[in-house]
């Protein structure tokens, strides 16, 4: 879609009608699924699989603080109809080639990122006996870039929606390994903290895997892309200075995000759960992959738990693939003004088209290369580790600029959760550092 108007004006659902909460799930719902990629899933089993539930609590921490960050992120794209990137562009309008840096820097990371997510599907359909890992890797990352050039962002967010289904099975993986709940409460509530490096390492990982810098960008674009498509939407859509029903806009958004991020920490729950009472049960296990953790259940679990594990990872894997290569292909074009979005045609947005095409056909080709997809994971970790505390200053400094965001800049709660989540990311930032390159 595409056409440009001035002003937009928007009618939403009548109050408090659950039709405007049931049409509201979307991009908090599909962010919060993305961020339980396969790298994620494989660092929550690596959790359950060393310290069954020592680090159960992290669940928890971290779900105020993911939801503030990415409601925070969200109401950048309501209050302005800007992605963070062109809001990010408009702010620092002097230091845009350090910002143009950072955003490739971004980009890097995601591509190593889908490698290891393309590679993880094809390992996954492997598991449930479909064929050759290296094959499906390469089925896969041709079969989603088709999707996403040639699709319709209607078609493309109803495949979103569906694919988020996939992590389900992650709760049904839960019940099947019947742990001790009176344990999950007490580790759940209660802290238990080593003072170990293995522990410290994982503790860092869980956090960056949880809290990653391209959701940021996604939750944005996502958001701006869906006002675009209204039927009074187009390149300057309807925002919550121009909607008549402002309050409601904005607050079955925010059930969308709170919703999204509740079901991402509600998975990263079940899956440290699962893998501690099972994996975890039979000694300290190292995991390294998605797969690996699949393979370690079979004995202890059964094949079904096995194959519903491979499902899981298989379905958000395939999720993961075509957002992370939106994110970073959507924040640097519209850096640099570019038009971008998946709803619009290859014609109107090349540049946006061709950074998206290099994430998800390059990611692939690493996979076929034989390049060894945990080492992939680290670095991508690295980076994302490390970008993570000034895209959090990024976000916070855009959302609390009055000149940008009007009356919808932050209130005491979101400044609040921000800037721990932004002091929380700098020090496991520092931590990460230090472990690996100070011991």
């Amino acid at each position: 879609m595409s056409g440009t108007r001035a002003r937009a004006t928007v009618t939403d659902p009548e109050p408090g009608g659950p039709l405007a909460y049931v049409k509201a799930i979307g991009p908090g719902l599909v962010t919060g699924a993305s961020d339980d990629d396969p790298s994620g899933v494989a660092t929550y089993a690596q959790a359950g699989a060393q310290f069954q539930y020592g680090l159960l609590w992290t669940s928890l921490l971290t779900l105020p603080l993911m939801a503030a960050v990415q409601e925070t992120c969200d109401r950048t794209a309501l209050a302005t109809g800007k992605s963070l990137g062109a809001l990010a562009g408009e702010r620092f309008r002097r230091w845009r080639a350090g910002l143009s840096v950072l955003m490739g820097f971004l980009i890097v990371a995601n591509v190593l990122n889908i490698a290891a997510d393309t590679s993880a599907v094809g390992e996954g359909m492997h598991l449930l006996h479909a064929g050759p890992a290296q094959l499906w890797a390469a089925i896969v990352g041709i079969a989603v870039t088709a999707l996403v050039f040639a699709g319709s962002f209607e078609k493309i967010t109803i495949a979103f929606r569906v694919l988020c289904l996939a992590l389900l099975t992650y709760v049904v993986v839960l019940v099947a390994a019947s742990p001790s709940w009176a344990d999950v409460a007490v580790h759940a509530l209660i802290p238990h903290i080593e003072l170990s490096k293995d522990y410290l390492l994982l503790f860092v990982a869980v956090l960056g895997t949880t809290i990653s810098p391209y959701l940021f960008f996604w939750q944005s674009a996502h958001r701006v892309e869906e006002l675009r498509a209204e039927p009074e939407g187009g390149d300057q859509p309807a925002t919550l200075k121009t909607r008549r029903r402002p309050k409601l806009k904005l607050r079955t958004s925010r059930l969308d995000d709170f919703s999204g991020m509740a079901f991402s920490n509600l998975v990263m729950f079940a899956i440290i759960v699962a893998t501690g009472a099972t994996i975890g049960a039979n000694g300290n296990t190292a995991i390294t992959s998605a797969s690996q953790a699949a393979q370690a259940l079979k004995p202890v679990a059964g094949g079904m738990a096995e194959s519903l594990f491979a499902l899981g990872f298989i379905g958000s894997g395939m999720l993961a693939i075509p957002i992370l290569a939106g994110s970073g292909a959507s924040a640097l074009s519209a850096l640099l003004h570019k038009d971008w979005g998946f709803t619009k045609s290859v014609r109107d947005a090349p540049f946006f088209y061709v950074l998206v095409g290099a994430g998800t056909l390059g990611g692939t080709l690493f996979t076929l290369l034989g390049i060894d997809p945990v080492k992939l994971l680290v670095f991508s970790a690295l980076i994302n580790g490390l970008l993570a505390p000034p895209f959090l200053v990024l976000v916070m400094l855009i959302s609390n600029d009055r000149t940008l965001m009007g009356e919808y800049c932050n209130g005491r709660w979101a400044q609040v959760l921000g800037w721990c989540a932004a002091g929380l990311m700098t020090i496991a930032a520092l931590l990460y550092l230090v472990l690996n390159f100070a011991t």
